[in-house]
């Protein structure tokens, strides 16, 4: 299967589980099976971290291959642009070498930087609606976060599914008829179809007095699926999901609520798409997600998200990023198992295709774009909305863009008939106009934050203000 052959570069951080273990080098280097030199030269990041080197470090310490890699760099670094494009800060200029630097070195101390602005912008938020009132996303920000971190990957979870998967009795690759015998065989529960569901908000409930899940009629046969693995997720691994969130979930009360929830869809898109098996079959489509989710028996949805989860260390996938808008351009869900980090201050770029896909439901969207830190991605983008039931139902429009890096492209079925060398196919995209430094743009709506404009009368650009260049 086609693999990344990035170099992997990760002094800092085998110096800081060496230093949190209260190793010497000798000792780590002993554990590792290496000599003293080869460690030396990797702390300084003069020799990369090894594939096998890498595995060996994560089964030993308990930690997932996101620890090693500069993901977590690249999206600290991109908040740090959008936090300083803020007019607060319009007399800082901070070159971009400078907090890449931080945010390799200084990890701790940009994230109190970055908890600091939020609180900040919260306030002045507060004040000019003058009333008090609570952040909304501050919850799920911190959940994004945190699954972030994971790289969309939580090992021991995915091992349950695929281990429950595997024990079943699965005829002519029914799964919906395995999952519904095994909750009536253990539970005594019979699936029935409730009109109310939908007026009350539900997609399903469990009667315990009646012994009955309630699903509401009309139901995707997909989503019928993976409500069965939502409820066996809760009913049989609840424990391992609160050793999981104890040992390592967010703190706050409403932010490890919602942990729970993601960890319990995690739990079942692993179900429906076991990990040896999605990969195997991954590679033989060339991930071709219609291929995929026609083996399978799921949405294109269900395969884009597991696309992105395929971290297991030594049995990685492509490192794909996922997200899910809708029409207006809300970000619903977004992970990422690369370098992608999509705007967390504003909008969405409008050159990206994920928009382009709206004009075009169902249908496949490909495109080649270029991020700000010159980061090449293949994107495929595509609607996901489900059809309106009645005349009077509007059901809500999204749509998803799934997107590897440029060196990874040629490993899918996506990138047939593309010229991956041709740049004059790759579309730059920001991340968002406010901290976008592409004054050449035509589609930019408000003028980059933080820098001085130029207003003079001897030249105007192809939008009314241009950015005055920033002092090198």
């Amino acid at each position: 299967m086609p693999k990344s052959k990035t170099k992997l570069f990760a002094g800092p951080r085998l110096r800081q589980i060496r230093q949190r273990e209260g190793l010497t080098q000798a000792a780590l280097a002993g554990l590792l099976d290496i000599s003293l030199s080869y460690l030396n030269q990797m702390e300084r990041d003069h020799r990369p971290l090894p594939a096998h080197l890498l595995v060996a470090l994560c089964e030993r310490f308990d930690l997932g291959p996101a620890w090693f890699t500069d993901t977590r760099e690249a999206h600290r670094v991109q908040a740090l642009r959008e936090v300083l494009a803020d007019p607060v800060f319009k007399n800082t200029s901070l070159p971009l070498a400078k907090m890449a630097d931080a945010a390799r070195h200084n990890p701790d101390l940009c994230e109190a930087f970055l908890t600091l602005y939020r609180a900040y912008a919260f306030e002045q938020a507060r004040t000019d609606h003058e009333k008090d009132s609570s952040p909304p996303l501050e919850p799920y920000e911190t959940v994004g976060n945190w699954v972030q971190e994971h790289r969309n990957y939580f090992h021991e979870l995915d091992q349950a599914a695929e281990q429950f998967y595997e024990q079943l009795d699965i005829d002519d690759g029914a799964l919906d008829q395995a999952l519904a015998s095994h909750l009536r065989a253990r539970y005594g529960l019979e699936i029935d179809r409730d009109i109310t569901m939908e007026a009350r908000g539900l997609v399903w409930r469990i009667d315990r007095q009646r012994q009955r899940i309630l699903l509401p009629p009309n139901q995707p046969p997909e989503s019928t699926l993976f409500c069965l693995a939502q409820i066996i997720g809760q009913l049989e691994y609840n424990q391992l999901m609160t050793r999981i969130l104890r040992r390592e979930g967010p703190r706050d009360s409403n932010a490890q609520a919602l942990a729970r929830v993601f960890l319990g869809n995690y739990f079942a898109g692993a179900l429906l798409l076991p990990y040896d098996r999605f990969l195997q079959c991954a590679g033989q489509t060339r991930y071709d997600i219609d291929c995929m989710r026609r083996h399978f028996r799921v949405s294109f949805e269900q395969v884009s998200h597991r696309l992105g989860t395929l971290q297991r260390p030594g049995h990685e996938g492509i490192p794909f990023y996922f997200l899910k808008l809708d029409i207006a351009g809300n970000i619903l869900k977004s992970f990422s198992a690369n370098r992608f980090s999509q705007s967390r201050f504003g909008g969405p770029c409008p050159l990206w295709n994920v928009f382009r896909a709206f004009a075009t439901p169902g249908q496949v969207q490909i495109q080649l774009s270029q991020t700000t830190d010159d980061s090449i991605y293949l994107n495929v983008a595509r609607t996901v909305s489900r059809e309106g039931l009645a005349y009077g139902d509007r059901p809500r429009q999204t749509a998803i863009v799934l997107g590897c890096r440029l060196s990874d492209a040629a490993g899918t079925v996506y990138a047939r008939g593309l010229d991956l060398e041709d740049r004059s196919l790759v579309v730059p995209i920001g991340p968002g106009c406010r901290a976008c430094l592409r004054d050449d743009c035509s589609h930019r709506s408000l003028p980059v934050s933080g820098r001085m404009l130029d207003t003079g009368n001897d030249a105007r650009g192809v939008v009314p203000y241009r950015a005055l260049p920033e002092k090198s």
